[in-house]
């Protein structure tokens, strides 16, 4: 069975499907944003945002992944659990919490945050979901639960319910203040598991790439500088409830995506679609085996098709297809020079093997 990994209550309040839209280059009014991590994958992406736009930005974190960013930010140091004196006293516009994933965390700095921020943008997943079956499914969709809500390892089958009470905390702590954003894969430079990057290097590299089912299979994700972007305009805009964010239904297929890769490229590159009866015959796994394949009609279907019209009228934009699968693969080839060996999917020798075996005609 696949294994639940997709990368996140309320109703959105927004006026009309007219509300304002993101206007490019330096906000209004510049707010003092506090960002709860901020050297990781999306945490970077947002405080660059956050930085054009125009506003001033404070990290919170440990201090120990990639200390080097930002040199002329203020950063406060100390821990998500436990350690947060460095906070007490001081107060700020709003506070970006890209870093919790257990609610016990959650509520130390929703509480301690109360009455020092306006608004506290928690980002969730849309793992939260207590199904994923049914494509399109919207922010009002029932979400998971846990037989024991004190556990707090993560893992597979806790992540999304865990995910779901820190939206909890926030929305109870927070209640109208509080933003929740539910985006799905978050791809682009800088993206440490190579979901996505897999595609592009797979296929610029040349030769005969395997490819699954029929092509026609939805792919949705989102850039995360997209969502850097958006998450900053949230607390520009005062927007609160929850949102999924992710690139809009329909954006790209998996024929698409791969074409779109190959033309980047300008490789020569033979794209070989295997059934999903072939795959399944020699147990090769959606998403994990080959990145961003999520069958429409299987399981988890909605994990690549879930409704993002409530962000879309607040705002939300995504780049196209070609401009992320270009900088992705410039990153990777100008940033990974010394550590090229691809993070996720099949080894090259599975996929030779796989590919043997289908232009035998073998089944199993």
């Amino acid at each position: 069975m696949m294994r639940r990994r997709f990368i996140g209550a309320g109703l959105a309040t927004i006026a009309t499907a007219m509300s304002p839209r993101l206007i490019l280059g330096r906000a209004a009014r510049s707010l003092r944003i506090l960002v709860l991590g901020g050297t990781g994958f999306l945490g970077p992406h947002t405080v660059r945002a956050a930085l054009e736009r125009g506003h001033s930005v404070t990290l919170f974190n440990r201090g120990k992944t990639r200390p080097e960013l930002f040199p002329e930010l203020e950063k406060l140091r100390g821990d998500r659990d436990g350690d947060l004196g460095a906070l007490a006293g001081r107060s700020w516009d709003a506070v970006i919490d890209t870093s919790a994933y257990v609610p016990r965390i959650v509520r130390q700095s929703a509480d301690l945050l109360r009455d020092s921020v306006e608004r506290y943008l928690f980002v969730s997943t849309i793992s939260v979901y207590a199904s994923l079956a049914r494509a399109g499914i919207d922010e009002t969709a029932a979400v998971g639960t846990l037989p024991d809500p004190a556990v707090e390892q993560v893992d597979a089958e806790t992540y999304g319910p865990l995910k779901a009470l820190c939206e909890g905390v926030v929305s109870e702590v927070f209640s109208e203040r509080g933003t929740i954003v539910r985006p799905g894969l978050l791809v682009g430079p800088g993206d440490p598991t190579d979901r996505f990057t897999y595609w592009p290097v797979r296929v610029a590299a040349g030769g005969k790439v395997l490819a699954p089912g029929d092509g026609l299979d939805p792919v949705q994700f989102i850039d995360a500088r997209d969502l850097a972007l958006w998450l900053v305009y949230c607390l520009e805009a005062g927007f609160g409830g929850t949102f999924n964010a992710n690139s809009p239904r329909g954006f790209a297929s998996m024929r698409t995506l791969l074409e779109t890769c190959r033309d980047v490229a300008n490789a020569e590159t033979d794209i070989v679609w295997a059934s999903q009866e072939f795959l399944d015959s020699h147990e090769v796994q959606p998403w994990s085996d080959l990145p961003l394949w999520v069958p429409r009609d299987g399981e988890y279907a909605a994990a690549s098709d879930v409704s993002v019209g409530r962000a879309e009228a607040a705002g939300l934009k995504v780049r196209p297809l070609v401009k992320t699968v270009a900088d992705t693969l410039s990153w990777f080839r100008a940033d990974r020079r010394g550590d090229p060996e691809l993070r996720a999917g099949m080894s090259p020798k599975r996929q030779a093997e796989l590919l043997a075996l289908l232009a035998a005609g073998k089944k199993g």
